[in-house]
């Protein structure tokens, strides 16, 4: 375990000293090719700019106006039906679309149940097993300038859908064996 903590603090100053050494033993003008680098990086953001901007106006206006207040509610016949606390749901429909929007329902989830609680346990696995898909699909097309997604949405989702499930089945599991 000592060894491991050893390479660990090593890794960054090896990084540090070492890539500049590379390059310059490989005759690299690293200044020249991180402006370049820095360059396309901010032609890439100018290009993912607009879809991103979108996306953060949509989950503005959907967390702004309440409607997720109201999901909670509307969502508890199906929480009941599937065993699951309603929080657990909305959870799942935020995920998709905003990482901080989930993370300050996980944070209102932990602050009023509690990080050990099963609820907590599972709002934290939910949030580690899922993915911003959305967010991501708007993105990554939206910067390459594809407006056709085709089935790609649905895709992400249902794999939302899956990671969602899966934390659920590996929660009741644990909770079962006593861990």
């Amino acid at each position: 375990m000592k060894a491991f903590v050893t390479f660990a603090q090593l890794v960054t100053p090896l990084f540090v000293v070492g890539i500049p050494l590379y390059a310059w033993f490989r005759r690299v003008d690293v200044y020249s090719v991180f402006l370049r680098g820095a360059g396309e990086g901010f032609r890439s953001l100018a290009r993912m700019a607009p879809a991103v901007l979108c996306m953060f106006t949509a989950v503005g206006l959907l967390s702004e106006s309440g409607a997720m207040d109201l999901a909670g509610p509307a969502l508890a016949p199906l929480a009941r039906a599937l065993d699951t606390p309603e929080d657990i749901l909305v959870l799942s429909l935020i995920r998709p679309l905003s990482g901080s929007g989930a993370l300050g329902l996980l944070a209102r989830i932990l602050s009023s149940k509690g990080p050990d609680s099963f609820e907590g346990i599972l709002a934290s696995t939910v949030q580690g097993s899922t993915d911003t898909a959305i967010y991501v699909v708007a993105l990554y097309f939206g910067s390459v300038g594809i407006a056709r997604t085709r089935h790609v949405p649905i895709v992400a989702l249902l794999a939302a859908a899956a990671g969602t499930a899966a934390a659920v089945v590996a929660c009741r599991l644990s909770a079962i064996s006593g861990f």
